[in-house]
């Protein structure tokens, strides 16, 4: 008998394709101040929640010296970026939707996402998912960001399950960093432009390539591989 009993979705990269939005909206502002915002930057800030993220930028592109710029601000900025393109285009990854749906058939179903609470809350409305979910933590409800733990295990508070008992799915280093400590089954689904390193690999149960190979099955054998892993 299954000893899982929920499944715990990231958002960016995840439900939405919107991790290669964001390095455009950092891209885009660095290149309008005459600044570069490189691969290595963006990867820093992949799952982070906005106090993490507003932090490195202002680090990595010394904003105060150059622009008078503090974390405040930039956050301002870049979500402002960022809502403008959601509401052009929201890039729902392939099979996603339906991938959360399957699982809420059988499990309870949740979400721990890094992103701002106005843009997740903007998503959730769109996609119609926030009638599925039970339970939603956002990055600006914890003090700290993937890769603590903090997001996962408040979520999993307000859903009443245990991290032994729970799955979660995610794309970047940050986010399999934060399940592993959280001490979850870890099901990695790196997107094509932003690949996982061996050493982030190595704590996923299971890797999948694309969303629409979600099925129950995966979630079984991602528990039992982290069952098997904790003995």
């Amino acid at each position: 008998m299954t000893t899982i009993q929920a499944v715990v979705f990231d958002m960016d990269g995840i439900l939405i394709d919107s991790e290669v939005l964001w390095r455009q909206a950092r891209e885009e502002f660095a290149a309008d101040h005459g600044m570069t915002w490189s691969a290595e930057d963006q990867e820093s800030t992949m799952g982070c929640n906005t106090r993490m993220w507003s932090r490195l930028m202002v680090e990595r592109l010394d904003l105060r010296a150059r622009l008078g710029m503090d974390e405040a601000a930039i956050a301002r900025e870049i979500k402002a970026r960022l809502l403008a393109k959601y509401e052009v285009h929201l890039p729902e990854r392939e099979g996603a939707m339906a991938a959360v749906r399957l699982a809420a058939t059988r499990y309870k179903v949740a979400l721990a996402s890094g992103s701002p609470n106005e843009l997740a809350a903007h998503v959730m409305k769109v996609t119609g998912l926030d009638k599925v979910f039970l339970a939603t933590t956002y990055g600006d409800d914890v003090a700290h960001g993937k890769p603590a733990p903090d997001i996962y295990l408040d979520v999993l508070q307000k859903i009443g399950v245990k991290p032994e008992h729970a799955v979660g799915v995610e794309d970047s280093g940050n986010g399999i960093r934060s399940l592993h400590a959280a001490g979850m089954g870890i099901i990695a689904a790196p997107g094509p432009e932003f690949p996982l390193g061996p050493d982030v690999l190595a704590l996923a149960d299971v890797r999948i390539a694309e969303l629409t190979a979600f099925d129950l099955d995966l979630v079984e054998r991602a528990g039992a591989a982290h069952r098997a892993r904790m003995r």
